[in-house]
């Protein structure tokens, strides 16, 4: 394995001290101009990188950035919505040359342990968090441990949300960038209802997220509106797997008075749908419309192609790694909203059949 370059190996091929490579290549005055430049000139030759422990342990910023998921790992492999999500804020951190450091975990518990650690051993600068609770910790937690993060979903609309000290005493707010969940289920359900829709099912996802919890509220707020009762317009909870969308998708389908359309939180668990539709001889949309919640290949070469909301999924990961190191270099934490979702109808939805 080939030897990392030092600053002595700088030192002697510029042939100057040690001293005077380390005031050049950490910005501090002791060298010429002419001096500074041939020293930092050598040290792109040779590749060499700042040790970022060594910079951590001196009380400099690490160059990196962390992201946890308390997922379960079966949903992960299979979602697209993740994967836009970190490509996004990958390539705002790359062009920014900050490393993301990234982890898989349990559960909140387990979450707020990596958060501890990190934090005692300064290996990110900051965090990016995803999937707001209802009930949530974390944003008391990196307060009290001074970790700057950007929370990922929370709700939008009042502010940053607010974070307080171990003593009670404030901090300011953490930043926020959030997606319209209500206005985006409000699309889903003028769609459906104006196509003559009366029992619709939402096929959630995990309880206890924010989001879930907000289009829940959603759809129940605007099934009110129009007059249609909990017995017409209703959620039920999954994980977001495969195999409990179509466990789900078979539960509601069975029942005597089964729904005209399924509204599902992901992709997959809406191809999922199609694939029980299928089982059960119920055509889509001759039977029962579907709409996915979040669009992806799957849905547009899945038959018949899945109406969904389309939003830029990779922006939204762009927009929260700039908005973090907007916040490390200095600015004010701010509550920033993405690019509103709109519906993409295609021909999984259409008018209920008569009989129902």
């Amino acid at each position: 394995m080939a030897r990392r370059p030092t600053i002595k190996d700088i030192a002697r091929r510029a042939g100057v001290s040690e001293s005077a490579v380390s005031f050049a290549l950490n910005d501090r005055p002791g060298v010429s101009r002419d001096t500074r430049a041939r020293i930092r000139r050598v040290a792109e030759e040779l590749g060499w990188q700042p040790n970022s422990a060594a910079r951590a342990l001196s009380g400099e910023r690490s160059g990196a950035v962390g992201l946890v998921l308390a997922r379960p790992a079966q949903t992960l492999g299979v979602e697209s919505f993740f994967l836009q999500l970190v490509s996004g804020i990958q390539e705002v951190l790359s062009a920014g040359r900050v490393a993301l450091l990234f982890q898989v975990v349990d559960g909140i518990d387990a979450e707020c342990a990596v958060y501890r650690r990190w934090w005692a051993e300064r290996r990110v600068d900051g965090v990016l968090v995803v999937d707001p609770r209802t009930d949530d910790p974390r944003p008391q937690l990196l307060a009290q441990l001074g970790l700057p993060a950007v929370m990922i979903g929370a709700a939008g609309g009042t502010g940053p949300l607010p974070s307080v000290r171990a003593d009670g005493s404030g901090t300011g707010p953490l930043s926020s960038v959030w997606a319209d969940d209500a206005r985006a289920m409000t699309q889903v359900l003028d769609h459906l209802y104006g196509l003559g829709h009366r029992r619709i099912t939402h096929i959630a996802g995990l309880p206890g997220l924010a989001h879930t919890a907000r289009r829940m509220a959603s759809l129940r707020a605007e099934a009110e509106a129009r007059g249609l009762g909990p017995e017409h317009v209703r959620s039920v909870v999954t994980d977001y797997s495969d195999a409990e969308g179509a466990a789900a998708t078979r539960r509601v389908l069975a029942e005597p008075e089964p729904p005209t359309a399924l509204v599902y939180d992901n992709d997959v668990m809406a191809v999922a749908g199609i694939a029980v539709a299928a089982e059960l001889g119920m055509a889509v949309p001759g039977r029962i419309s579907m709409v996915a919640w979040d669009d992806s290949a799957l849905c547009r070469v899945t038959h018949p192609r899945l109406t969904a909301l389309v939003r830029d999924t990779a922006g939204f990961g762009r927009l929260a790694a700039e908005e973090l190191l907007a916040v490390l270099a200095g600015s004010p934490p701010r509550a920033r909203e993405s690019e509103r979702p709109r519906l993409e109808p295609r021909e999984s939805t259409a008018p209920p059949p008569t009989a129902y």
